[in-house]
């Protein structure tokens, strides 16, 4: 399985961005999918996740402001990021598991640079 995301960039506080994450490969056995985010001197941290049903869990920092999807038919996962502040700065990955959302995840990508500017 690989994963490639994109969408990240700089924009401003109070500011929107779009992220996406292609899945390529053999996709049959998963199952989750996620997006964590780390920061410099930070530990990663599990922004938002989805299952193949479409059960989702948020962070308490992103409820109310991101939104995760996946479009199983494209491969395709996104998030949506709204309202974005200087905090949420921080690369951001998509990983993909055959397993739960709590439960580690077996595929990683390399990552996109969001970088929110006050």
């Amino acid at each position: 399985v690989q994963l490639v995301e994109s969408g990240g960039g700089l924009v401003q506080a109070g500011g929107s961005l779009r992220l996406s994450c292609a899945a390529s490969g053999s996709l049959f056995a998963i199952n989750a999918m996620a997006w964590y985010r780390q920061a410099p001197g930070k530990e990663r941290e599990l922004v938002a996740a989805i299952s193949r049903g479409g059960s989702t869990y948020y962070a308490d920092s992103v409820k109310g402001r991101f939104t995760i999807s996946r479009d199983n038919a494209k491969n395709t996962l996104y998030l949506q990021m709204n309202s974005l502040t200087p905090e949420d700065t921080a690369m951001y990955l998509c990983a993909a598991g055959v397993g739960n959302y709590y439960e580690e995840y077996d595929y990683w990508g390399p990552g996109t640079q969001v970088t929110v500017s006050s």
